[in-house]
């Protein structure tokens, strides 16, 4: 019998952007700048217009950073044919629109609305890959070997239309019922592609985890919390979207400038104490198995997988900006990727793709990079890392705010619950754990040493959206004195990023 579903109704998420300091309204001056440049929409020379793109994202997407159209190649192998909105013709260099986006830095998405790094006339409007308007945008070109080793790569600024605006669950639908070239033919090849980009990036050392979003959605007039697992559809455009920021920080790293997204690569002793998490939950490690090739393979709707795929986020931590200009940097590796890698594919929501990007066009166009992406490169690792944590701080609050809101009628309540990770404590602490609920999808703190990888019963004992606090005791029948009333410390979670390192078709 499914469990009720619950909903919050009157959530404010307006005290979250107070909180933050989040800006509301462009300033005039970049408002009217992102205004007039909507209406003279600049067209590059080069047209593409008879490619037939397609873009595929979230259901309800306006800002449309990418579309794609798939080939098979002459002889073997494929051709990738990926158009970027371009931004830099609609912002002017030192104007009033390019300070404003310097201080946003990225858009911040929020339950009720985003806080978008352009205004919407161009993130919604000019800018955006929308389906049967003509858009300048920046086009990357993927050869792919039989195989799916990229052979030749090169970029270019054209004129593109797309065809459709398709969405991950029609996509997933029709691939599901092997409809997918009868929905948009010019992403037919995306499953085989994705596939073998997959297993290229498993054997190369690549770590996925195939953890569901928590989300907060709407539903009717409230809210609700749900866990969202990728789908394989949404795993397979990643793919394409990984390749092209490998490829961008091969072309950046030869030439000795760029900004590239590091993370440093899972340490030995990390990987040792996730073989022995594996082995205390009944995971199975074959002899020899990378730990992408583990990942991959665990269920995370089971409690035990999904025990195993936290501890395993702990590999994927530390994820940064690394700016070069004359020679490479010490670390050029992404230890989710398993490669150098680099942001290019997100010009809309993040304004370091903009600038790498531009490294990228100048280099293969065998120009100078120009003199102000290369004296901004170097500021923009601590513009993004400041705008990178308010972000994760909203989309964490949101959540923390809709569960409290959801529970706070419910204390005392009994709850079974999936064990996520514990710790047995000590002296001066208390033991903890992680747990997580069917319904609400609530991930939240536990005081008690609840048995990690189990299903065991819980007692909601905090539910503050003041605080936006919510804790459990186990056992449920514990008494309230002791360790059962300490306070909750803080997210359920800490922020980690896999290999798309985004919400998905972001990366």
């Amino acid at each position: 019998m499914p469990l009720p579903r619950l909903t919050a109704p009157r959530i404010d998420f307006g005290a979250l952007r107070r909180e933050l300091e989040l800006p509301t309204a462009f300033p005039p001056a970049a408002q009217r700048e992102a205004d007039a440049a909507a209406a003279r929409v600049p067209l590059p020379d080069t047209d593409l217009t008879d490619v037939p793109f397609v873009t595929l994202d979230p259901p309800g997407s306006r800002d449309l950073d990418q579309a794609m159209c798939l080939d098979r190649r002459p002889g073997g192998g494929f051709r990738i044919r990926y158009a970027i909105a371009d931004v830099t013709p609609f912002v002017a260099d030192g104007g009033p629109l390019h300070a404003e986006t310097w201080r946003r830095g990225q858009t911040i998405y929020l339950p009720d609305g985003t806080i978008p790094l352009h205004p919407a006339s161009l993130s919604e409007g000019a800018a955006s890959l929308l389906p049967d308007a003509v858009r300048p945008a920046v086009v990357w070109t993927l050869d792919l070997a039989a195989d799916g080793d990229l052979v030749a790569a090169r970029l270019e600024r054209a004129r593109v239309r797309s065809r459709a605006q398709l969405d991950y669950p029609s996509a997933h639908a029709a691939l599901a019922a092997g409809r997918l070239a009868d929905l948009a033919a010019p992403i037919a090849l995306l499953p085989e592609i994705g596939e073998l980009l997959t297993a290229r990036a498993v054997a190369r050392g690549a770590v996925t985890l195939p953890l569901p979003d928590q989300d907060v959605e709407s539903d009717g007039d409230g809210w609700r919390l749900v866990l969202r697992p990728p789908l394989p559809i949404e795993e397979h455009n990643a793919q394409i979207s990984l390749l092209t920021g490998m490829a961008a920080a091969g072309i950046m790293l030869e030439a000795g400038t760029g900004l590239l997204r590091t993370m440093p690569a899972p340490q030995p002793a990390a990987v040792a104490r996730l073989r022995a998490a594996a082995r205390a939950l009944g995971v199975w490690w074959p002899p020899g198995a990378a730990v992408g090739d583990v990942t991959a393979g665990v269920d995370p709707a089971q409690p035990r997988g999904a025990a195993f795929l936290d501890h395993a986020a702990e590999l994927l931590r530390g994820a940064r900006y690394t700016a070069f200009a004359g020679e490479p940097p010490a670390e050029t590796g992404h230890g989710g990727v398993g490669a150098p890698y680099a942001h290019v594919t997100a010009p809309l929501r993040r304004l370091a793709d903009r600038y790498a990007t531009e490294v990228c066009l100048a280099v293969t166009a065998g120009r100078e990079v120009p003199t102000a992406i290369v004296e901004a490169l170097p500021r923009l690792p601590e513009v993004m890392a400041g705008t990178d944590r308010t972000a994760g701080a909203a989309a964490r609050a949101a959540v923390d705010l809709t569960e409290a809101v959801l529970l706070q009628h419910r204390l005392g309540a009994e709850f079974d619950v999936a064990v996520l990770d514990a710790d047995p404590g000590s002296a001066t602490r208390a033991p903890r754990g992680t747990v997580a609920l069917d319904e609400p999808a609530v991930i939240a703190r536990c005081v008690g040493a609840p048995p990690v990888g189990e299903r065991v019963r819980v007692r909601l004992v905090t539910a503050d959206p003041a605080s936006r606090q919510v804790l459990f005791r186990y056992p449920a029948d514990a008494p309230a004195e002791g360790p059962a009333g300490a306070p909750a410390e803080g997210p359920a979670g800490a922020p980690t990023e896999g290999p798309a390192g985004a919400p998905a078709g972001t990366a």
